[in-house]
């Protein structure tokens, strides 16, 4: 495809007006302020030619729970405890793998709605969700969830083998549109000789890890009591978990000790403002952690505290609650925020040539019409699409190259389908509780 004469979000994340864009075997091939010969604009195929659009790079969802669209608005107005106890895990050990299946397909339909064309995915039924993700021309980073109680190796959960079958078979697949992660969920729900198997086996590969890390107050203060006053980040520092990539989500409840051991390590900040606030959990220490040099990424989290996968609403709390909180206005930039929701969303999964609009990087885009009555005016558009933008403003999500919506349209999912799917699944599930 060819984007002719539109105005783009550069590498920079600044404007370019009337730029030419060129996207040929998945990759972002010529970018200009002429159009490039007519030989070569031959090479493109389709041309794209809309007056008033941006062009900007499609986002990343750093954390999520893909099949929990089956729970929305199912628990609803409970604090975390409460809420996981109480609702969601009944719910859950309702579901099949074919329920996870549809309720990802529907997340991958809401995603790319609102430019998401990547995601990393913590749950069950792991192949049936890759599945959906192919299907849906899409990426994503999936991990199998794992708890674990029992002071035992690794080895001995069945999960073990499982994994390694997923591995062998799934990462990579699909051009690399699915990597595996490993995923150890919880300090609570996790022992350390699991931790330290798990480590063994990710170390030296180009495989990752994906946890959940000092979300509420209460799991941090319980971490403290069982291991010698440690916090959630410091047992997990005291295996030596972070000395593999690691994206942690949440890193609510963290002090300054706690922030010198994620700075040293370089551990991706998963942060997931719309869930941490309708849980009640708090508010991470994004600015600091972005002073630092930490890199924070950007996740819905699951349906269920979340309620949509529009993560242009999440980058817009991400850009606003801090300037509240912390009593400055410069907290967190538009620039920042665009980073944490694009670029730094992909290099969390793995995906170095991902998240930026640039010549040589795959071509996962989206682009936004940008002629509605809250663009204007903009002098600097930069802050409109933080600020005054909203996922509802995606007319195009390309993901590879391959458009996956387009103007009210899924080329590549049945949406009426997964809809009619997901809605008869939830009430089976609640029929049954």
């Amino acid at each position: 495809m060819l984007f002719c004469d539109i105005d783009i979000l550069d590498a920079d994340f600044a404007i370019k007006h009337h730029q030419w864009v060129g996207v040929c075997d998945g990759r972002i091939a010529y970018i200009g302020s002429v159009p490039p010969a007519p030989d070569v604009a031959a090479t493109f195929g389709e041309t794209y030619d809309d007056t008033g659009r941006l062009l900007m790079p499609a986002l990343y969802n750093a954390h999520a729970h893909a099949p929990m669209t089956l729970l929305r608005g199912y628990a609803e107005n409970l604090p975390l405890q409460r809420w996981l106890e109480e609702k969601c895990f009944p719910f859950e050990a309702k579901m099949t793998a074919e329920d996870c299946y549809w309720g990802t397909v529907l997340a991958c339909a809401e995603m790319a709605r609102f430019g998401v064309v990547s995601f990393s995915d913590m749950y069950y039924a792991t192949e049936e969700r890759a599945r959906a993700v192919l299907e849906a021309g899409m990426k994503a980073n999936m991990c199998e969830g794992l708890v674990a109680f029992e002071e035992k190796p690794y080895a001995e959960y069945p999960i073990c083998a499982q994994m390694e079958a997923l591995v062998r078979d799934w990462h990579g697949a699909g051009d690399g549109r699915i990597r595996i992660d490993y995923n150890i969920h919880s300090e609570y729900l996790s022992t350390e000789t699991v931790c330290r198997d798990i480590l063994d086996i990710v170390r030296g590969t180009d495989l990752r890890l994906h946890i959940h890390l000092s979300e509420t107050e209460k799991e941090v203060r319980e971490c403290r009591e069982r291991h010698d006053g440690m916090s959630p980040v410091a047992y997990f520092d005291s295996l030596g978990l972070f000395e593999v990539p690691v994206t942690a989500a949440h890193c609510v409840w963290v002090d300054d000790a706690d922030l010198d051991i994620l700075q040293r390590h370089g551990v991706f900040v998963a942060n997931n403002p719309a869930s941490n606030m309708k849980l009640g959990s708090g508010f991470a220490p994004i600015p600091e952690m972005l002073r630092r040099g930490i890199p924070v990424c950007l996740g819905s989290d699951g349906m269920a505290s979340n309620n949509n996968h529009n993560l242009f609403h999440d980058m817009y709390l991400q850009a606003l609650i801090y300037k509240g909180a912390t009593l400055d206005p410069t907290a967190v930039t538009p620039q920042q925020a665009l980073a944490v929701a694009t670029r730094t969303g992909a290099l969390s999964q793995g995906r170095e040539d991902c998240g930026v609009v640039a010549e040589g990087a795959r071509a996962d885009l989206c682009v936004l019409d940008i002629t509605g009555p809250s663009w204007c005016p903009a002098p600097d558009p930069v802050y409109n699409v933080v600020y005054a933008g909203d996922g509802a403003d995606v007319v195009l999500t390309m993901c590879d190259g391959r458009v996956i919506f387009r103007a009210g349209e899924w080329p590549t999912i049945d949406i009426e389908r997964a809809k009619a799917e997901c809605v008869a699944r939830t009430a089976r599930i609640i029929s049954e509780l």
